[in-house]
């Protein structure tokens, strides 16, 4: 059993990672969503936004598994190994530990398709790749159901606004594609009114012709 100064630093441990790799999931999530527009912030180039992207993610996959690391190894609660890889197999809090371990394992799928990119389809890398983007609700959810201190006020605050980022973001992805899919019908129109326009009398044409020796 650890002593009562362990056992309060893995508590701390646990509880600012859980924190800072929810932020972590947002910042990826936001900028997987507006990146796949090609948007930056004025006067940044796209590989800037990337490299970000890409070190987020790597960051909150360290941050994530110390959270399960200090979690399990605390013992205040009965956490093992396998349910924290193990769906809904805990007896502390089973459905909301079992959230967190679904999101658990989303990560390590992105992480085991990402290291064999090369021997996959583009299309499985590409479905496991955008199911990793349930990660974040999951985690949400899961940081609302088995954290301690999601009553407190700050928590609350942090959480909301990592919420409406994301909301945000779904937002402007979902009309932006709706502004793209308006500009490509009205484009296909004008094309082919131009078309009709440019086409000949094709039945006067054939008219001239019967009454012509």
């Amino acid at each position: 059993m650890l002593n009562d100064v362990s056992s309060h630093a893995l508590w701390w441990s646990t509880r600012a990672t859980g924190l800072v790799s929810l932020a972590l999931l947002t910042v990826v999530f936001v900028l997987g969503i507006t990146g796949v527009k090609r948007w930056a912030p004025r006067g940044w180039p796209l590989f800037a936004v990337g490299a970000i992207h890409r070190n987020a993610s790597l960051l909150a996959v360290v941050l994530v598994a110390i959270h399960v690391s200090t979690t399990v190894i605390d013992g205040y609660v009965d956490v093992s190994w396998w349910s924290a890889v193990i769906p809904f197999t805990a007896t502390y809090r089973p459905l909301w530990l079992g959230l967190g371990a679904t999101a658990v394992d989303l990560v390590l799928a992105v992480i085991a398709t990402s290291l064999l990119r090369s021997h996959l389809r583009h299309r499985t890398w590409q479905t496991v790749h955008w199911a990793a983007y349930a990660c974040w609700p999951i985690a949400f959810v899961h940081g609302l159901g088995a954290g301690t201190d999601t009553t407190t006020v700050w928590v609350l605050s942090f959480d909301a606004v990592c919420l409406v980022a994301v909301v945000a973001a779904v937002g402007w992805r979902l009309s932006s594609s709706t502004s793209v899919s308006r500009r490509h019908a009205r484009r296909v129109r004008s094309m082919a009114g131009a078309g009709l326009a440019a086409a000949p009398d094709r039945p006067a044409l054939d008219a001239r012709t019967r009454r012509s020796p």
